[in-house]
């Protein structure tokens, strides 16, 4: 049974305190919470203003199944995001 991680790397070049950051980071997380239900948490910079390190995990029988719902998570960050979507990575476990 596969589990799928996503793993985004954010810039907010704009954040000017946590409470920005954490707002944009909410926003995010709600909507691929609520949308494709999936488990985000954010792993890395929790006390710097303008970067974030996100996890989106899912686990499913079906890889291919997998791949899709963390691809679409991706565009939907991206469509949020825009250019603050510096790096992201997809695995498989």
């Amino acid at each position: 049974m596969p589990v799928g991680l996503l793993t985004l790397e954010i810039h907010l070049p704009y954040a000017h305190s946590l409470k920005e950051k954490r707002a944009v980071l909410r926003k995010i997380r709600d909507r691929l919470r609520s949308r494709f239900n999936v488990a985000v948490a954010e792993l890395n910079h929790r006390d710097v203003w303008q970067q974030a390190t996100l996890g989106v995990v899912s686990i499913s029988d079906s890889q291919p199944l997998l791949d899709s719902v963390l691809q679409q998570a991706l565009r939907e960050s991206e469509n949020i995001l825009g250019e603050d979507v510096a790096h992201h990575v997809i695995e498989f476990f």
